[in-house]
């Protein structure tokens, strides 16, 4: 009768690969938050709190938002004024106070790292906010110095007002000096 018995077979030990579905869920949730920690980290140490970056950046942003409900005129006249004060945060007034008109446009082409071609395409800087009111001006135009005033914003490395503290140097150096 023993000779019939049969010991038991126990059941094969589970494998850990592949693993269930709610394991790939949680690391693509990780994975996520760590990719969006990243992003917000470099947009912090390429606009600081606090530093004339971002309050450039959110001034022209606001700027390109109004640009429909504002004229032509008025639009050229904000973001020139604006210009005038990011090249203040950048340099000083010393540098450039008393540059006006092609001179001002010139300055701007040399102090712009992207190269973008202030005096033949920033005319509309220094003409239309002293045109008369039923001036027509293509808004393209402006838009498209908008769009290059927040790239000379983004790109400029300086920060005159302040100082960069230490421990934006620290995460700076941890993440290798990343740019957004």
């Amino acid at each position: 009768m023993s000779a019939q018995l049969m010991d038991i077979q126990g059941l094969d030990p589970i494998s850990w690969w592949p693993p269930a579905a709610g394991w790939w869920i949680a690391v693509a949730l990780l994975l996520l938050a760590v990719w969006l920690i990243t992003l917000w980290i470099r947009h912090l140490i390429h606009y600081p709190p606090g530093s004339w970056r971002n309050e450039a950046r959110r001034a022209l942003r606001d700027l390109q938002r109004r640009r429909y409900q504002l004229t032509p005129k008025e639009t050229a006249g904000g973001l020139s004024e604006l210009l005038r004060r990011i090249a203040i945060a950048r340099f000083g007034r010393q540098g450039q106070a008393s540059v006006t008109g092609e001179e001002w446009l010139q300055w701007l082409q040399q102090t712009d790292p992207n190269g973008f071609d202030w005096v033949n395409r920033g005319r509309v800087l220094i003409s239309l906010p002293y045109a008369p009111e039923d001036w027509v001006d293509d808004q393209n135009q402006v838009d498209g110095l908008i769009s290059a005033s927040l790239e000379l914003v983004g790109s400029s490395r300086e920060d005159a007002q302040r100082p960069r503290g230490r421990w934006l140097t620290l995460l700076r150096k941890w993440t290798g000096g990343w740019r957004v």
